[in-house]
């Protein structure tokens, strides 16, 4: 499920970045599963989640993860989801119309080795 992307300037790059690992840390330690684990064969869309899920969606792919993540809630599944805080967006109120909790994270997270913090707010959303 390795997706790349072509910049305009040519420059490929991948949308599966590590979570930042105190994030990551917090939730795998108190057993959530992730869906979409980095570099895994895993296809977090075809599967149930069980009881409760962390997960940091594909952002090109964001979309189907919400969608995936409002039907897992809706099964049982207490989901937590580490996304881009674009609250102008579709899929944004499309979780506020499922009732959720919102955590905005103050700064810019930095992903896998990145030096720099992501050019985007960022936000935990918790379906329930």
């Amino acid at each position: 499920m390795k997706t790349y992307l072509q910049r305009s300037s040519g420059i490929k790059y991948s949308d599966h970045w590590k979570t930042p690992k105190e994030i990551y840390d917090y939730f795998i330690k108190q057993d959530y599963f992730d869906p979409c684990p980095i570099h895994s064969e895993i296809n977090g869309l075809k599967i149930n989640w069980g009881k409760k899920a962390f997960v940091n969606p594909p952002y090109s792919d964001i979309k189907l993860w919400i969608d995936k993540a409002i039907q897992q809630s809706i099964i049982g599944c207490h989901v937590v989801l580490l996304i881009p805080s674009r609250t102008d967006t579709v899929y944004f109120h499309k979780l506020l119309n499922k009732g959720i909790d919102i955590e905005f994270i103050k700064g810019r997270l930095k992903f896998g080795d990145s030096k720099t913090g992501a050019p985007f707010p960022s936000v935990l959303v918790y379906l329930r």
